[in-house]
């Protein structure tokens, strides 16, 4: 067995152990700031535990010694402190932040690595960018690609139309930053919660609005080479709205605490949740303005005797999945790897990627083939 540290055991974290341990090549050692958040772990067997105070580059560095990997669930915040404990422990470094800034340090400290850096593994960003490469690279020129995902309830009952489904920390950041763009062939930062949109899937309308983090560095890989370039949330109706009062109105982008609790002790959390992928690429294809896209809905679901949400699913699956290919040799074992560096197939093909395996999925690649 590979011994992995996965930092953070919280609903991503801890499915990330079950994930890893259920199958039966690796042992972990959890850590995590709260004794209290790893006590349901105590006694299991191949999971070792200890509370420690991440951002404490000692503590944290003498955890992940004789570690494979450290698999970052932590908050966004505690980025940089496992990948700086990381690289001085000679563990290979893998995260699910969409926290640009912190993905910008974490690119720095690959420079000179000895190991594998792979920031972004999640859903979004993350399996997206997998997903749109694999269209991209069917087109001869680009014209606009546009990736929007959504973590929804599947039976939305509040003014909201929404539960908390993963970090409320993760939520809210993503609400609030600015978000990388390609407008008219020009790189820059848009604001969140804007230019939104409406449309339909499967006969339900949605909107999706700007929100920061889930293009990860495809951005940079594309400037230069597509007009449009954009990431958006997909949400039910009327979320935006709301969101935008309590943000701009009650000033609550400034009061981020403030906006946690409220949410925290106001918005229930439900297991019964649906994760959308929807990519849509459209370009010059053998002379032919043409257009591909990829949808994928994937639901909640029982792994190992205990219901997983979907969005538990997604990012803990993804996560495990790009270092179950580092493990295998799939990708290279040192340097800054880039989501739209693994391929899509072999994704797909993991043993974790294949919760992402949707049933139209070989018919669709085959007819873009």
């Amino acid at each position: 067995m590979r011994k992995v540290a996965v930092v953070g055991a919280g609903k991503i974290g801890s499915t990330v152990v079950d994930l890893l341990v259920g199958s039966g090549s690796y042992s972990v050692i959890l850590i995590d700031q709260s004794a209290e958040a790893l006590g349901e772990f105590a006694g299991r067997a191949h999971v070792e535990t200890a509370a420690l105070a991440i951002d404490s580059p000692a503590q944290t560095e003498g955890a992940l010694a004789g570690c494979f990997a450290a698999v970052n669930c932590a908050p966004y915040h505690l980025t940089i402190a496992v990948a700086r404990a990381a690289k001085a422990a000679g563990a290979h470094y893998l995260d699910l932040t969409e926290d640009v800034a912190s993905s910008r340090v974490v690119r720095e400290l690959s420079a000179d690595a000895a190991t594998a850096f792979i920031p972004q593994c999640g859903l979004a960003p993350g399996f997206i960018t997998i997903a749109a490469w694999d269209l991209i690279k069917h087109f001869d020129q680009l014209h606009d690609v546009r990736l929007r995902v959504g973590a929804l309830p599947r039976y939305p009952s509040n003014a909201l139309n929404y539960n908390l489904t993963w970090s409320t920390d993760g939520v809210i950041n993503e609400y609030c930053e600015p978000c990388e763009a390609i407008v008219n062939g020009k790189l820059r930062e848009t604001p969140a919660m804007e230019e939104r949109e409406e449309f339909a899937l499967d006969g339900v309308t949605y909107e999706a609005f700007n929100t920061s983090g889930g293009l990860g560095t495809l951005c940079h890989t594309l400037d230069g080479q597509v007009r449009n370039l954009n990431y958006k949330t997909i949400r039910y109706p009327g979320h935006a709205a709301i969101i935008k009062a309590l943000l701009n109105d009650l000033n609550l982008r400034n009061r981020r605490d403030v906006l946690k609790d409220i949410l925290e002790n106001s918005v229930p959390a439900t297991m019964q949740d649906v994760v959308i992928v929807f990519v849509t690429v459209s370009g010059m294809k053998k002379g032919h303005l043409m257009q591909e896209t990829y949808v994928n809905k994937v639901f909640a679901q029982e792994i190992g005797g205990e219901v997983k949400s979907a969005i538990q699913i997604t990012t803990a699956g993804a996560i495990c999945a790009v270092l179950d290919m580092l493990a295998s040799g799939d990708l290279p074992a040192k340097g800054f790897i880039r989501q739209e560096d693994i391929p899509l197939h072999a994704f797909l093909a993991n043993r974790f990627g294949r919760y992402y395996a949707a049933e139209e999925a070989p018919a669709f690649r085959a007819a873009a083939e």
